[in-house]
């Protein structure tokens, strides 16, 4: 892993949900793309934050608000990220700082790709791997 950046660990073509759209779209577009989190941008393009699969049920299912009356903007929320030439270590140690498990990589100041769980399994070694997984669930 020595050596490798944002970039290498990343998943590239990061689909963004943007702001103004109804957190019914984003739970499409999640299972249309086969992911649970995606990136929110404004209409300049620009990360606004994250929303996950986890949020709409909880935050607002569960909360006795209409999925299609809320916006994704309003649901806004884990400003978190990393630029595509941050290191590897950059990667692990902000997603454990923050108990995250996807990070947005921007590049340019757009975003360029997704780093999770399963982007750092096939660059980590296995026991790096445990160690990364124990000190973020550790606190969830």
């Amino acid at each position: 892993m020595s050596g490798e950046t944002a970039k290498d660990l990343m998943s590239s073509g990061a689909r963004c949900i943007e702001a103004h759209e109804t957190l019914d779209r984003a739970a499409q577009l999640m299972r249309e793309l086969g992911v649970g989190a995606l990136p929110i941008c404004g209409s300049d393009d620009r990360l606004k934050g994250i929303i996950t699969d986890r949020d709409i049920v909880v935050k607002c299912v569960a909360a006795g608000k209409d999925p299609s009356k809320v916006t994704a903007g309003d649901m806004a929320t884990g400003l978190v990220w990393v630029s595509a030439d941050a290191t590897a270590g950059d990667v692990l140690a902000t997603m454990e700082q923050h108990q995250i498990k996807r990070l947005p990589v921007i590049e340019d100041h757009r975003i360029v790709g997704m780093i999770s769980e399963a982007d750092l399994a096939k660059h980590l070694p296995d026991d790096q791997l445990a160690d990364f997984v124990h000190r973020v669930y550790a606190k969830a």
